[in-house]
């Protein structure tokens, strides 16, 4: 039986640049269909760079129709206002989505590390080899961290809801059992 692949709309939410992809998720593949960088002007008003976050968001459903929002969740730096900058731009990109019917989906920047390298550490330049790897993407060059923070963002959560649909019918204890549950999955070097 052929499912449909999922459309998983990833953001990296910023108040000067918002980095955005959308992809093509199934059990065995992943597409990336779109990613970039929405650049907003320090020269304009805030409130008007939150309008252009929401239209863009806003524009990008309509046009991709995504099953999943997914974003990167602020982390908590020492600069007050620009934390609550940032958490207004995540707050309008989250209302564009809800407002479209969609459910939001956030993952800490360690998690989304974490579930694309390994590492919950890992660097940006990590983070984007390893898509490149896991993706079709070896020749592409990218010119802000802000795109592929997001296409690790979306990539994270067809990871997360791959492990939701296949732990919830497969309760194993200890590894000794997964290992036994789920042959295929274990790589020896």
């Amino acid at each position: 039986m052929q499912h449909s692949p999922k459309i998983i709309l990833g953001i990296d939410p910023g108040t000067l640049m918002m980095g955005y992809s959308i992809i093509a998720a199934s059990t065995r593949q992943i597409t990336v269909l779109e990613m970039d960088v929405l650049r907003l002007s320090s020269k304009k008003d805030h409130y008007e760079r939150l309008q252009l976050i929401h239209q863009k968001i806003t524009e990008l459903i309509v046009t991709f129709k995504p099953q999943y929002f997914a974003i990167e969740a602020p982390f908590f730096g020492k600069n007050v206002q620009s934390m609550l900058k940032l958490g207004r731009a995540q707050g309008v990109a989250i209302a564009a989505a809800m407002g479209a019917g969609l459910t939001v989906y956030e993952y800490s920047p360690k998690k989304v590390k974490q579930s694309i390298t390994g590492n919950g550490n890992a660097d940006k330049d990590q983070v984007w080899k390893m898509l490149q790897r896991i993706l079709p993407l070896q020749d592409t060059v990218i010119a802000h961290h802000d795109i592929s923070d997001a296409l690790a963002v979306a990539v994270c959560h067809h990871y997360q809801e791959r492990m939701i649909k296949t732990d919830a019918g497969n309760k194993v204890k200890g590894w000794e059992a997964f290992v036994k549950a789920n042959p295929g999955r274990v790589k020896t070097k």
